[in-house]
């Protein structure tokens, strides 16, 4: 568990300092406000390539569902 964590870690944390060439650093989003634990890569990538592809509403009662304030989880993921 400890690697898969490490690695949301490093990539949320790249993304909060622009370091990645993403959605992220174009548009300057900043907070880390959902995220879905997976086991392995291969579970999260189908995951991830499924939840781009709808719509911007769905996404937003998605996030709203777990994280109705928007808070930043950042803080959380690093403990």
């Amino acid at each position: 568990m400890a690697n898969r964590s490490n690695d949301l870690v490093r990539r949320v944390y790249e993304r909060r300092e622009g370091l990645a060439e993403s959605f992220t650093k174009r548009y300057g989003v900043k907070r880390l406000v959902y995220y879905e634990p997976h086991d392995t890569i291969t579970a999260a990538l189908p995951r991830e390539k499924n939840i781009k592809r709808w719509s911007r509403e769905w996404k937003i009662d998605l996030i709203v569902a777990s994280n109705p304030d928007w808070r930043d989880l950042y803080d959380e993921i690093v403990r």
